[in-house]
């Protein structure tokens, strides 16, 4: 499989950025951070002094996600948000136990010290992730200003909500649909590929020719998908690292993202590869209508 071309812009998406939201939340909650030491200021997003100063002693809350955004909320008032952009990786290290898997680097920006000697890596090769600063009483107006849609795994987001969704843009072509953050939150390259694999639908198609039978099988995608890329810790090729600096195991279980020319693992066609709005989709043509 060669996928190196084509995972570098979709990720990480939601199933890694959630992977590294509950690990770390186990790691580092409850932790006190002694200090920040930023090494690349372009990276924080907030006047470098204030951002130093509110997490100086401060403890970590949790750890939770809001579409592909790692939030750390604090016991001060104050929470920062980090994204990983392209080639983010945030990799926690207890005294010496994984620094030969994940050792510091020229692309390790932020290294975070907490009082019992452990730190938290911020690395970037690409340099595009962000942290920045924010009023924990204000992440709601913060999300809303962002016009982050719905979070696909929230027990709240039924069939219904989908559909009413589609609605709203009925001459969009499915696969973007899916992508765009501001109709529904995590959905990238990868992941939009699988789910419409899984649902038989190709990804040029208009919300509007979808039929009921197929929207509903979208939806299932989704809400199949998502949790079972979760459990495999998240998709891997090029530089996504969970929290202890391994690899995902979901690219094993790829059916098409990234095997332009291979085998069709349910009919044994060739899955195709095609450009919509400058970004790749993966698809059977002949299991894909």
């Amino acid at each position: 499989m060669n996928i190196a071309e084509f995972l570098l812009p979709g990720m990480p998406e939601l199933p890694e950025v959630e992977t590294i939201s509950r690990q770390l939340s186990k790691l580092i909650g409850g932790k006190k951070i002694k200090e920040v030491e930023v090494r690349l200021a372009k990276m924080v997003k907030t006047p470098l002094a204030q951002f130093k100063r509110a997490l100086k002693g401060a403890k970590i809350r949790k750890v939770g996600r809001r579409a592909k955004l790692l939030v750390f909320e604090l016991d001060n008032g104050w929470s920062f948000l980090a994204h990983l952009k392209m080639t983010g990786q945030m990799v926690y290290q207890s005294t010496a136990s994984n620094k030969q898997l994940m050792a510091e680097s020229k692309h390790t920006h932020l290294v975070f010290h907490f009082s019992d000697k452990t730190r938290l890596l911020f690395n970037d090769l690409r340099q595009f992730g962000y942290i920045k600063l924010a009023d924990t009483n204000k992440l709601g107006e913060f999300f809303i200003k962002e016009g982050l849609g719905p979070e696909p795994l929230e027990k709240d987001f039924a069939l219904a909500d989908f559909e009413a969704l589609l609605a709203k843009k009925p001459k969009a072509k499915i696969k973007q649909f899916l992508m765009d953050p501001k109709t529904i939150a995590g959905i990238g390259n990868i992941y939009s590929d699988e789910i419409l694999f899984f649902a038989g639908v190709h990804p040029l198609r208009r919300n509007q020719s979808l039929k009921k039978g197929e929207i509903k099988k979208i939806y299932q995608g989704i809400k199949k998908i998502l949790p079972e890329a979760i459990r495999s810790k998240g998709t891997s090729a090029n530089n996504y690292l969970d929290a202890f600096g391994r690899k995902g195991g979901f690219l094993a279980k790829l059916k098409v993202y990234g095997r332009e020319g291979e085998n069709c693992v349910k009919c044994k066609g060739r899955v195709a590869r095609i450009k919509i709005g400058g970004r790749s989709a993966h698809f059977c043509p002949a299991c894909q209508k």
